[in-house]
């Protein structure tokens, strides 16, 4: 049976050969990376996820909505699945297409997400970071974001799963400023390095 296994969670018990991601500690066999591992196979390795968002209970999240069915819409979060809405409470219109906010209601075994509490966005534009990489775009009790805000002037959501919706003031200059934090967000001072760049450009 495959299942999805994230970073340090255990593959196996079992003394098997080891593959790919993966390392043994006490005994038992770990993975590396976020993945796919087969239980049933006589080897012990994960094939890696790279791109794709875990769905944690409670996130915010930017979704797509790919398609209606009769009870719900499927939404895509850049989760391995698609994730399922229910139609019930929903106030504005969703069609295939429809961008919108939304929160990660439960989690299942298999890393399926319900969602629940839409929040539709109309116009805008859309840009994917790494999963991993939202919380120093966000910063500390949201300092960078604000900086961001302040120094675009663009109205700015960052979901959980590393999609970021902006409308308004300057966004070529945003998704600059976006791209120096995905790339240096290993490294100190990037507050402030980003405030100083982006009071460079707006001269």
């Amino acid at each position: 049976m495959k299942k999805i296994v994230a970073p340090g969670e255990v593959v196996t018990e079992q003394r098997k050969k080891m593959g790919d991601n993966v390392y043994s500690l006490n005994g038992k066999i770990y993975s590396e990376v976020i993945g796919i591992t087969d239980n049933e196979s006589t080897m012990a390795s994960v094939v890696a996820l790279k791109g794709f968002y875990m769905p944690k209970q409670n996130d915010i999240v930017i979704g797509l909505v790919v398609s209606e069915l009769f009870s719900g819409f499927l939404v895509d979060i850049g989760a391995f699945h698609w994730s399922f809405m229910s139609k019930e409470g929903i106030r504005e219109p969703l069609k295939r297409g429809s961008v919108v906010s939304v929160k990660v209601l439960r989690v299942n075994e298999l890393n399926e997400a319900d969602l629940a509490e839409p929040r539709v966005f109309y116009g805008g534009e859309i840009e994917k970071i790494s999963p991993v990489k939202v919380p120093r775009m966000i910063g500390k009790n949201g300092s960078m974001l604000e900086v961001l805000r302040r120094g675009t002037n663009c109205n700015l959501i960052i979901g959980r799963n590393g999609r970021i919706w902006a409308k308004g003031g300057n966004t070529e200059l945003l998704f600059k400023a976006i791209k120096i934090i995905e790339e240096e967000a290993h490294l100190p001072n990037l507050t402030n390095k980003v405030t100083e760049f982006l009071s460079k450009q707006k001269r």
